[in-house]
């Protein structure tokens, strides 16, 4: 099992590092799976126990100058590690100006990725910071539970409103209640709403727009028969809300989220070559 990568472009190491901040932010240790031609970023709390999980991919070809990995065997040519992204974070903050940045899977006392980081200097040498970050390597037997989160089929697909205005509604309203509810249409309007005994409060977004799919995807074929004004809503942990949008450092390009009603609410950030899906639980 062997893994080594190189990072030589400063705007694609700063977007890394942007993606692996946004990262640690919503888990504190996740899943990293490495294949010849992605890299995933897994959380996978059990969503049967009210945990969040994610699903984040990168295509390692737009970020890294050199990538070479051997999984475990030919013909599972894959390796996955749990590790804490804060660690990995801390790392590439030393290497905001960094000359290239190597990230090796080594083993001297335990498994660990060593992440080094090539420093401009004055004179001809040039100075290396290394940081070696422990992780757990993943057996195969359990790479099951790492799979890609399943959608359940979904009443409602919308674009999101600006993340920024969201998040600082979203703010507000974690002061008043622990829960959220998201509702929305299917003619682009979404509600983000608290009920308390002592205060309801609501904001309303319009003309956000619906993905072409909310009317041709199978699971969305009652849609045509379906009164596009009703809403589909699930009331969800507004921590959980706050930590994906205050984490935000992907800048998407395209934010959507799916609603299947009273059950799970599905977030989809794209940006260029990077996805980030954000599954956070209804409470019933």
């Amino acid at each position: 099992m062997r893994f080594r990568a190189k990072i030589v472009d400063l705007a694609c190491l700063n977007h890394f590092s942007r993606i692996i901040n946004t990262i640690a932010r919503l888990a504190k240790t996740c899943i990293l799976r490495l294949t010849v031609c992605k890299l995933y970023f897994i959380l996978s709390d059990k969503v049967a126990n009210g945990g969040a999980s994610m699903w984040c991919e990168l295509s390692q070809g737009n970020f890294f100058d050199e990538f070479q990995m051997e999984g475990v065997a030919a013909e599972h040519n894959e390796i996955y590690l749990e590790l804490v992204p804060e660690n990995l974070s801390r790392a590439l903050k030393t290497a905001q100006s960094a000359k290239a940045v190597k990230i090796k899977l080594t083993n001297k006392h335990c498994p660990c990725l060593r992440v080094a980081v090539e420093l401009p200097s004055l004179s001809s040498s040039s100075r290396i910071v290394t940081h070696d970050i422990p992780v757990g390597v993943i057996p195969r037997r359990m790479w099951n539970d790492f799979r890609e989160p399943s959608v359940p089929d979904f009443d409602v697909s919308i674009y999101l409103p600006v993340l920024k205005t969201m998040k600082s509604v979203v703010e507000r309203m974690k002061n008043l209640s622990n829960f959220i509810v998201i509702e929305a249409n299917l003619s682009g309007e979404m509600n983000l709403k608290i009920e308390t005994d002592l205060v309801c409060v609501t904001t309303h977004f319009k003309d956000l727009g619906n993905p072409p799919w909310a009317s041709e995807d199978g699971c969305q074929s009652s849609a045509q028969g379906r009164d596009l004004e009703s809403m589909a809503e699930a009331c969800i942990d507004i921590k959980k809300l706050q930590q994906l949008l205050a984490g935000q450092q992907v800048n998407p390009t395209k934010a959507l989220c799916n609603i299947a009603r009273k059950r799970i609410v599905h977030f989809i950030l794209l940006h260029e070559e990077v996805s980030l899906q954000y599954f956070i639980p209804a409470i019933a």
